[in-house]
Protein backbone atom coordinates (compact mmCIF):
# COMPACT_ATOMS: atom_id res chain seq x y z
CA UNK A 1 0.00 0.00 0.00
CA UNK A 2 1.00 3.29 -1.18
CA UNK A 3 2.67 5.42 1.96
CA UNK A 4 2.17 2.34 4.49
CA UNK A 5 5.13 0.88 6.56
CA UNK A 6 7.31 -2.05 6.02
CA UNK A 7 6.81 -5.10 8.29
CA UNK A 8 10.06 -6.16 8.36
CA UNK A 9 13.50 -4.67 7.48
CA UNK A 10 14.85 -6.12 4.39
CA UNK A 11 18.12 -5.79 5.70
CA UNK A 12 19.50 -5.32 2.12
CA UNK A 13 18.57 -8.42 0.74
CA UNK A 14 16.16 -10.51 -1.89
CA UNK A 15 13.64 -12.51 0.34
CA UNK A 16 15.25 -15.93 -0.49
CA UNK A 17 18.69 -14.33 0.81
CA UNK A 18 16.82 -12.10 3.77
CA UNK A 19 15.54 -15.72 4.74
CA UNK A 20 18.47 -18.04 4.37
CA UNK A 21 20.76 -15.27 6.78
CA UNK A 22 17.54 -14.65 9.65
CA UNK A 23 17.91 -18.68 10.09
CA UNK A 24 21.45 -18.63 10.01
CA UNK A 25 21.36 -16.48 12.50
CA UNK A 26 18.58 -18.39 14.89
CA UNK A 27 20.66 -21.26 14.24
CA UNK A 28 23.66 -20.18 15.51
CA UNK A 29 21.16 -18.75 18.50
CA UNK A 30 20.04 -21.71 19.23
CA UNK A 31 23.59 -23.91 19.41
CA UNK A 32 25.35 -21.03 21.43
CA UNK A 33 22.61 -19.04 23.27
CA UNK A 34 24.43 -15.47 22.38
CA UNK A 35 25.08 -13.91 19.14
CA UNK A 36 26.72 -10.73 18.23
CA UNK A 37 25.37 -8.99 14.73
CA UNK A 38 24.22 -5.31 13.38
CA UNK A 39 21.29 -4.11 15.58
CA UNK A 40 18.94 -4.58 12.71
CA UNK A 41 19.51 -7.98 12.06
CA UNK A 42 19.14 -8.62 15.68
CA UNK A 43 16.01 -7.43 15.85
CA UNK A 44 14.69 -9.33 12.85
CA UNK A 45 16.35 -12.60 14.08
CA UNK A 46 14.69 -12.16 17.79
CA UNK A 47 11.10 -12.12 15.98
CA UNK A 48 12.22 -15.32 14.14
CA UNK A 49 13.49 -16.87 17.33
CA UNK A 50 10.50 -16.24 19.63
CA UNK A 51 8.80 -17.68 17.19
CA UNK A 52 10.93 -20.94 17.28
CA UNK A 53 10.24 -20.95 21.02
CA UNK A 54 6.76 -20.92 20.14
CA UNK A 55 6.99 -24.02 18.55
CA UNK A 56 9.08 -25.96 20.68
CA UNK A 57 6.21 -25.03 23.33
CA UNK A 58 3.97 -26.56 21.25
CA UNK A 59 5.62 -29.51 20.98
CA UNK A 60 3.43 -32.07 18.65
CA UNK A 61 4.32 -33.10 15.24
CA UNK A 62 3.51 -29.71 12.90
CA UNK A 63 5.79 -27.67 15.33
CA UNK A 64 8.26 -30.23 15.06
CA UNK A 65 8.33 -29.72 10.96
CA UNK A 66 8.28 -26.34 10.93
CA UNK A 67 11.05 -26.17 13.60
CA UNK A 68 12.77 -28.14 11.07
CA UNK A 69 12.02 -25.59 8.11
CA UNK A 70 13.97 -22.91 10.18
CA UNK A 71 16.88 -24.29 11.47
CA UNK A 72 19.86 -25.15 9.30
CA UNK A 73 21.20 -28.13 11.43
CA UNK A 74 17.91 -29.64 12.92
CA UNK A 75 19.59 -33.40 13.41
CA UNK A 76 21.62 -31.34 15.86
CA UNK A 77 19.29 -29.26 17.10
CA UNK A 78 15.66 -29.80 17.87
CA UNK A 79 16.86 -32.41 20.57
CA UNK A 80 17.84 -29.04 22.37
CA UNK A 81 15.10 -27.02 21.16
CA UNK A 82 12.17 -29.76 22.14
CA UNK A 83 14.38 -30.68 25.14
CA UNK A 84 16.48 -27.94 27.22
CA UNK A 85 14.98 -24.83 25.92
CA UNK A 86 11.27 -26.19 25.61
CA UNK A 87 11.81 -27.15 29.51
CA UNK A 88 13.49 -23.34 30.11
CA UNK A 89 10.70 -21.28 29.00
CA UNK A 90 7.43 -24.02 30.00
CA UNK A 91 6.46 -21.27 32.43
CA UNK A 92 7.38 -18.21 30.68
CA UNK A 93 4.30 -16.62 29.44
CA UNK A 94 6.56 -14.77 26.19
CA UNK A 95 9.87 -12.46 25.73
CA UNK A 96 12.36 -15.33 25.54
CA UNK A 97 14.60 -13.53 24.11
CA UNK A 98 16.36 -10.25 24.45
CA UNK A 99 18.43 -7.70 22.09
CA UNK A 100 21.28 -5.69 23.95
CA UNK A 101 23.10 -2.52 22.11
CA UNK A 102 26.61 -2.59 22.06
CA UNK A 103 29.55 -1.13 20.14
CA UNK A 104 29.81 -1.12 16.99
CA UNK A 105 31.84 -4.40 15.96
CA UNK A 106 33.55 -2.62 12.74
CA UNK A 107 35.12 0.50 13.84
CA UNK A 108 35.06 1.67 10.57
CA UNK A 109 31.72 1.68 9.53
CA UNK A 110 30.25 2.00 12.89
CA UNK A 111 27.05 0.21 12.37
CA UNK A 112 24.86 0.07 15.37
CA UNK A 113 25.74 -3.59 17.08
CA UNK A 114 23.67 -6.09 19.21
CA UNK A 115 23.90 -8.91 21.22
CA UNK A 116 20.95 -11.47 20.74
CA UNK A 117 21.00 -13.54 23.40
CA UNK A 118 18.90 -16.32 24.83
CA UNK A 119 17.22 -15.02 28.29
CA UNK A 120 17.75 -17.24 31.43
CA UNK A 121 20.86 -19.49 30.16
CA UNK A 122 24.53 -19.50 31.13
CA UNK A 123 24.92 -16.60 29.05
CA UNK A 124 22.26 -14.46 29.96
CA UNK A 125 24.31 -11.27 30.14
CA UNK A 126 22.07 -8.88 31.51
CA UNK A 127 21.44 -11.58 34.45
CA UNK A 128 25.65 -11.63 35.27
CA UNK A 129 25.87 -7.42 34.63
CA UNK A 130 22.56 -7.19 37.07
CA UNK A 131 24.80 -9.77 39.61
CA UNK A 132 27.78 -7.69 39.32
CA UNK A 133 26.16 -4.30 40.28
CA UNK A 134 24.72 -6.03 43.16
CA UNK A 135 27.91 -7.68 43.87
CA UNK A 136 29.43 -3.89 44.05
CA UNK A 137 26.59 -2.47 46.01
CA UNK A 138 27.35 -4.78 49.06
CA UNK A 139 30.97 -4.63 48.88
CA UNK A 140 30.52 -0.71 49.20
CA UNK A 141 27.80 -0.97 51.89
CA UNK A 142 25.45 0.76 50.00
CA UNK A 143 21.72 0.01 48.51
CA UNK A 144 21.08 -1.22 45.55
CA UNK A 145 18.74 1.13 43.52
CA UNK A 146 15.05 0.75 42.55
CA UNK A 147 15.99 0.05 39.23
CA UNK A 148 18.18 -2.36 40.02
CA UNK A 149 16.11 -4.27 42.75
CA UNK A 150 13.30 -4.35 39.64
CA UNK A 151 16.09 -5.67 37.16
CA UNK A 152 16.81 -8.48 39.83
CA UNK A 153 12.60 -9.19 40.92
CA UNK A 154 12.34 -9.84 36.78
CA UNK A 155 15.31 -11.82 36.24
CA UNK A 156 14.88 -14.35 38.92
CA UNK A 157 11.00 -14.61 37.88
CA UNK A 158 10.62 -17.44 35.77
CA UNK A 159 14.57 -19.36 35.98
CA UNK A 160 14.43 -22.03 37.58
CA UNK A 161 16.08 -21.90 40.92
CA UNK A 162 16.62 -18.34 40.39
CA UNK A 163 16.97 -16.86 43.44
CA UNK A 164 19.30 -19.10 44.72
CA UNK A 165 21.54 -19.45 41.67
CA UNK A 166 21.78 -15.10 41.46
CA UNK A 167 22.98 -14.97 44.76
CA UNK A 168 25.67 -17.68 44.42
CA UNK A 169 26.69 -15.47 41.09
CA UNK A 170 26.77 -12.90 43.69
CA UNK A 171 29.13 -14.29 46.12
CA UNK A 172 30.73 -15.34 43.44
CA UNK A 173 31.77 -12.11 42.10
CA UNK A 174 32.29 -10.67 45.43
CA UNK A 175 35.12 -13.56 45.99
CA UNK A 176 36.71 -12.82 42.95
CA UNK A 177 36.45 -9.04 42.91
CA UNK A 178 37.44 -8.80 46.37
CA UNK A 179 40.62 -6.96 45.82
CA UNK A 180 38.90 -4.79 43.83
CA UNK A 181 36.33 -3.75 45.75
CA UNK A 182 38.15 -3.08 48.95
CA UNK A 183 40.06 -0.43 46.62
CA UNK A 184 37.15 1.53 45.86
CA UNK A 185 36.13 1.30 49.74
CA UNK A 186 39.74 2.66 50.93
CA UNK A 187 39.10 5.45 47.71
CA UNK A 188 35.98 6.45 49.20
CA UNK A 189 37.05 6.69 52.97
CA UNK A 190 39.93 8.41 51.84
CA UNK A 191 37.39 11.04 49.97
CA UNK A 192 35.56 10.45 53.22
CA UNK A 193 38.12 11.72 55.22
CA UNK A 194 39.08 14.66 53.09
CA UNK A 195 41.19 13.80 50.99
CA UNK A 196 43.65 11.81 48.52
CA UNK A 197 47.75 11.30 50.15
CA UNK A 198 50.30 10.96 47.43
CA UNK A 199 54.00 11.97 46.94
CA UNK A 200 55.71 14.72 45.17
CA UNK A 201 59.56 15.20 45.36
CA UNK A 202 59.76 12.96 48.67
CA UNK A 203 56.66 14.91 50.52
CA UNK A 204 53.68 13.84 51.08
CA UNK A 205 50.75 15.97 49.69
CA UNK A 206 46.85 15.71 50.32
CA UNK A 207 44.22 16.39 47.44
CA UNK A 208 40.59 17.53 48.59
CA UNK A 209 37.93 15.21 47.23
CA UNK A 210 35.18 17.03 45.63
CA UNK A 211 33.35 17.60 48.41
CA UNK A 212 36.31 19.21 50.23
CA UNK A 213 37.29 21.54 47.69
CA UNK A 214 33.77 22.74 47.55
CA UNK A 215 33.09 23.52 51.13
CA UNK A 216 37.09 25.08 51.07
CA UNK A 217 36.11 27.51 48.68
CA UNK A 218 33.00 28.50 49.62
CA UNK A 219 35.29 28.57 53.22
CA UNK A 220 37.76 31.17 51.47
CA UNK A 221 34.44 33.20 49.95
CA UNK A 222 32.96 33.68 53.60
CA UNK A 223 36.59 34.72 54.95
CA UNK A 224 37.29 37.32 51.60
CA UNK A 225 33.78 38.81 52.54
Amino acid sequence: MAGGHMKYRTLGRGSAHRQALLRNLVTSLVKQEAIHTTWPKAKEAQRLADKLITLAKRNNETARRQAQGILFTPHQLLPKLFGELRERYLTRPGGYTRVLRTEPKDKDDQAPSAILELVDGQRDMRFAMTAATVARDEALRRESTPITLMNVKKLTAFRRDGEAEFRALVDDIKRRERSTFQASVNREKRRDEGGYKFQIGGSTTTASGPWNGRQRNRERGAEAS
